[in-house]
């Protein structure tokens, strides 16, 4: 089975245990919605591909640890989007939850997001119970404080901060905890992949920065210009465009040189540069560099 489809069949059977006799329909509604369609899934991609690095020995953990990373990346969309934040109209293509079912209605769902996200990991540990513990760890600091998404969000309500300690923290804590979490997984010590997960989390930030100010707004599937509406920092703001794409680049090369030794390396690299080129393709990047210059 395909990794795509197994996180979508995992997904949706997560939602479906909350979606039972009893549910409120509305909430149910919009967290369905806040969840599919989804995105790439590249979280939840990353984590199976290291874990079918590690010989993957236990596909219903693995599988958990994915669905439990997704679940908190729609929680943090949905929060995200809200209108004391981004006040965001659109997401993936389409109204953000907010906007379809209201804003108490999406605070509640990306909360239930974050509960859900932990019950189906704790579901998953049913064969290797002893790798529950150390797992639960890894998703909460790469969700909580003081370095995780949360504390990222954060940082955009303080007067200042660096830019690479904001682009850890939003963005790069989730993937840190999707290449440790599918190492733990299969029993494999998880710190060796901790190098993988920085990179490609920062390469992503920038990829994103890139995006708001020089993508097809249909493509993005949500509104651009935020970071400059709302004076976050930026690496396009800070570097330049050119600068910006210099640095996507470097990141995603010693984000390839970072994946230790294995028998999925190959694979795993194969990846890595598919998701480069799908958030920044070279024909975009070389253009950008060559009108910059």
């Amino acid at each position: 089975m395909k990794p795509i489809t197994r996180i979508e069949q995992s997904l949706a059977a997560a939602l479906a245990t909350g979606e039972q006799e009893g549910c409120p329909l509305k909430l149910a509604g919009a967290i369905r919605h806040a969840v599919f369609p989804g995105g790439a899934r590249i979280r939840p991609q990353l984590c199976l591909a290291v874990a079918q690095a590690c010989g993957d020995d236990d596909p219903g953990l693995s599988e958990a640890a994915a669905v439990s990373i997704e679940l908190l990346h729609c929680a943090s969309l949905v929060h995200d989007d809200l209108p004391c934040f981004d006040d965001a109209a659109t997401r993936r293509g389409r109204a953000s939850v907010h906007f379809a079912f209201g804003e108490s209605l999406a605070v509640l769902a990306g909360d239930a997001l974050i509960v859900l996200a932990f019950q189906a990991l704790s579901e998953g540990a049913v064969r290797s119970p002893q790798r529950l513990a150390p797992l639960l760890a890894t998703i909460a600091r790469g969700v909580g404080m003081p370095s995780g998404i949360v504390a990222g969000q954060a940082w955009e309500c303080e007067p200042r901060v660096s830019l690479a300690q904001y682009q850890r923290a939003k963005t790069g804590a989730l993937f840190v905890a999707a290449t440790m979490a599918g190492a733990q997984a299969c029993g494999v010590e998880p710190e060796p992949w901790r190098a993988l997960g920085d990179c490609l989390g920062e390469a992503y930030q920038v990829a994103d920065d890139i995006r708001d100010v020089a993508a097809d707004p249909d493509l993005l599937g949500k509104p651009m210009g935020r970071d400059a509406a709302l004076c976050r920092p930026s690496a396009a703001g800070q570097l330049g465009l050119d600068g910006a794409v210099r640095l996507f680049d470097a990141l995603v090369e010693r984000a390839i040189a970072a994946i230790p030794p294995c028998p999925g390396a190959a694979q795993l690299r194969a990846l890595v540069r598919a998701e480069a080129e799908r958030l920044v393709p070279q024909s975009l990047s070389g253009e950008l560099v060559r009108v910059a210059a």
